[in-house]
Parts: structure tokens; sequence; C-alpha cells
């Protein structure tokens, strides 16, 4: 079971980002502020959970959440500015939207910027930890997931409803025998071990 808070200020909103390591399409990120006494025993870091529980949990979450929010950065900003810059950007971007001002963020990773003047922690692997960075791992890797989906429909030759962007051997022969489409990031250079 994870843990509800890492602190004592409330609310607290948990952010994460996904996509990050993908070769094409956006990158995600949500905040989520949970209520006081919420628990979840299903509720984990969305890498460790099937995608048909990740859905249901996305549902959950958004019905019980105090606030949720969910942005992206495209693939030719994240080619602007780094997708580190692009990953805290987004972030950002969720925070914005948030319906309750949070007093407190927790954020999954080691990397992070100030916002507004709102004090803030980095948690390594702070998704398998705190349910709010968890469950912001879920709704970003969903909408996500979502959006390549769709994306799909229009470049089949990539095979995004199955390796959704990443960088899979079958994703890097694909841009080796058709090339890159604009939601391929141009700044992800790719390795030297396809063969065609």
């Amino acid at each position: 079971m994870l843990k509800p808070f890492y602190q004592e200020l409330h609310p607290e909103a948990g952010c994460d980002e996904a996509g990050r390591g993908c070769l094409a399409g956006p990158v995600y990120a949500a905040a989520v502020i949970l209520p006081a006494d919420f628990s979840d025993p299903v509720l984990n870091d969305s890498k460790q959970l099937k995608e048909k529980t990740r859905y249901a949990l996305r549902e959950m979450i958004q019905k019980v959440a105090i606030s949720w929010a969910v942005a992206k950065i495209d693939a030719e900003e994240i080619d602007q500015i780094n997708i580190l810059n692009a990953s805290i950007k987004a972030m950002h971007l969720s925070l914005d939207q948030l319906k309750k001002k949070p007093s407190f963020i927790i954020v999954d990773g080691n990397r992070f910027k100030p916002y507004k003047k709102i004090p803030h922690a980095t948690i390594i692997k702070g998704d398998g930890q705190y349910f709010s960075i968890a469950a912001a791992s879920i709704l970003a890797k969903t909408y996500r997931d979502d959006f390549m989906l769709e994306h799909h429909e229009k470049y089949p030759q990539y095979n995004w409803k199955k390796n959704k962007g990443y960088g899979t051997l079958d994703h890097r022969k694909a841009i080796a025998a058709f090339g890159r489409c604009s939601l391929h990031r141009e700044s992800f250079q790719l390795k030297n071990d396809v063969s065609i």
C-alpha cells in the first residue's frame, strides 16, 4: 500500500509525466490532489499495472480527486526546449489547471523547477510510494496512450497501437523504412542498430 502524504501541508498535489523517453508524440503530465482520507489497495505506479487496470483506476481517480488536470507538450516544442524542460513545463501547465491551489507539491523524479513559490519535493520512484504521484502517473500515461492510439490510425506503419511511440525495434525499423513523420522528435537520435 502506498503512502497518502509526504508532509503535513494540505492540500498536497502529486505530479508525474509520461512519454519522456519516446521517439514520437507529446510528453504528457498530470497533477492530482486526493482527499485526506483517500486509500486504494490497487493504485500504484502506472508501469506496474495492466492496461485495463490503469483505465479503471483513471475513472476512479477522476471521480474521487479533489482536483486533477492533464497537460501536454508536443514534439516540436520538445525539440526546441529539450525533453527535461518540456516535462517540467507540462507539469506546470497541469498545476495551472487545478481548481484548488496546492499548499505543497510532490514530483516523481529528481528534477523540477519552482512553481509559484509553492514548496515542493522531488522523490525518486515517487510513483511507487505516494498515492497522488501514482494517480498522476496513471492519468498522464492513459491520456498519452489515447493520443498515440488515435494517431496510429493516421500513421499505422509505425505500429503506435503497440509501442505507443517508444523506441522499440519495430518502431525504429519503421522509421528507417518510412522516415519520420511530424509527430517524431527530431532531437532524439536513433542508435545505428537497426538491420533492415
